[in-house]
């Protein structure tokens, strides 16, 4: 077991090892010569490397460089027939359907986050703190409109108190412009310079919610209904072997359902966007995903970054040695199904398939975004463990078993047994139903629903 070495790909020159996630010389390798995992280089060899020899940081360096041509190479898929698999969900006045009916107070501007707090420990009702919402300039103001408008509109609150203070510059008049129409018998809004107790008028509201809210019940929809966030934190070695394969697994399926994706973590597509890109639907769903990558690309340069500044030091010691290597297990997650959808930072999921979500790695941001786009759940791979957990239910999938057996406060599913090629996916489609249907996932268990919220600007 301790010696055995995984082949990904025919193409390869390295394997995984088993015992520790980590790359290992598959044959003489030369200096200069590109370093094959998954079938693509993940780098090349900054010197000579020998059979059998240790296959890291030391020894291998990223090919990554600016923006790139693309040429449009479209590949067809073969899509898995559909089951016609049904869930009980609430069905919202909109058509759209909720996985829970929970409460949520949604803060316009930071001010407001231990008046949110007070009423949360009053009602049950879950708060979201940021600090954001006033002195905020042009793009950034409007990213917080964008994903606080996400946040009241989502179907798993069977309610939401829209808390602001008065004097911000998001203020609840000028962000009601923003927001537009909403379910006003779900949906309540207090200023809280306007109150002369805020807290006890924001308990009186949300328990006005919480008696609505009650009368919901679950119905019978179809799984098509779903939508299904995508993504990897603390990735390891085996992230690209287990998890990320078996979230794939069920991408594919529920977008053979009818349903849809969302595949974000914009710089853990780096090295491995071409696959993304010969899958999208049509030339214009191709166009969209060149810009969302090199777009991305003037992000980091304009801000005197290297492009290629990632694995982080917990991917490194993980077995995870460039972006190349760390992009090509991450977009595994996306299953092999169409590209149908690109979207902005902020944007709402409105087609079926896999859908390409602009936002960076940051596990709270890209959580967040996940969120805001309308996902009612999310599946994230986990190889070295992490407790995060969005306003949604957010299902952990650790990629190998020592991991899931320590952290079993964090890990909800255990896709560790598919490195011995347990086949997983019947099994992992059931959980994440159960988890749609209302199982508590360990981080709703603990408690633990965040949100960050992107920036890129001036504060005044």
């Amino acid at each position: 077991m301790d010696d055995k070495i995984i082949k990904i790909h025919p193409a390869d020159n390295v394997g995984v090892n088993v015992a520790t996630g980590h790359k290992v010389a598959l044959c003489d390798i030369a200096q200069g010569e590109d370093i094959i995992k998954y079938g693509f280089p993940i780098g090349h060899a900054t010197e000579n490397i020998a059979k059998g020899e240790h296959v890291h940081s030391h020894n291998l360096k990223t090919n990554l460089k600016e923006k790139l041509e693309y040429t449009y190479n479209h590949k067809e898929f073969e899509q898995e027939k559909p089951q016609g698999r049904t869930i009980k969900a609430y069905v919202r006045a909109d058509g759209n359907i909720g996985i829970r009916n929970d409460i949520w107070i949604v803060n316009t501007v930071g001010c407001v986050n231990k008046v949110a707090e007070a009423i949360s420990k009053r009602t049950g009702a879950f708060y979201f703190p940021h600090p954001y919402g006033c002195s905020q300039l042009g793009g950034d103001h409007a990213l917080t409109q964008k994903i606080l408008k996400g946040l009241i509109k989502h179907p798993n609150a069977g309610g939401v108190l829209v808390l602001g203070l008065g004097c911000e510059n998001n203020n609840i008049a000028v962000f009601k412009e923003v927001l537009g129409p909403v379910d006003e018998k779900r949906v309540r809004f207090l200023n809280a310079q306007d109150a002369e107790d805020e807290v006890e008028e924001g308990v009186k509201l949300v328990e006005e919610l919480k008696e609505i809210a009650s009368h919901d019940r679950r119905e019978e929809v179809p799984v098509s209904k779903l939508k299904v966030g995508l993504k990897c934190g603390g990735s390891d070695g085996f992230s690209g072997l287990t998890a990320n394969p078996l979230i794939g697994q069920f991408s594919d399926y529920l977008i053979s359902e009818g349903g849809s994706s969302v595949l974000t973590e914009v710089p853990e597509m780096f090295g491995a966007e071409t696959i993304l890109m010969d899958r999208c639907i049509d030339r214009d769903v191709f166009n969209k995903t060149v810009a969302l990558i090199n777009d991305f690309k003037d992000y980091f340069t304009r801000h005197g970054q290297e492009i290629y500044e990632n694995p982080s030091p917990g991917n490194k010691a993980g077995g995870i040695t460039t972006l190349e290597e760390k992009s090509l297990g991450c977009t595994q997650k996306g299953g092999r199904a169409q590209v149908t959808d690109v979207l902005d930072y902020g944007d709402t999921v409105t087609k079926p398939g896999l859908n390409l979500l602009n936002g960076p790695g940051n596990d709270m941001v890209a959580v967040t975004n996940l969120t805001a786009a309308g996902c009612h759940l999310i599946l994230f791979s986990t190889g070295r463990g992490t407790p995060l957990g969005a306003p949604v239910p957010t299902i952990k999938v650790g990629t190998n078993s020592v991991i899931a057996g320590k952290k079993k406060n964090w890990i909800d599913f255990n896709a560790g047994p598919m490195i011995e090629g347990v086949d997983l996916k019947q099994q992992f489609i059931d959980y994440v139903v159960k988890v749609a249907e209302g199982e508590q996932t360990s981080n709703e268990k603990n408690g633990y629903r965040e949100i960050a919220i992107f920036k890129d600007g001036v504060t005044l």
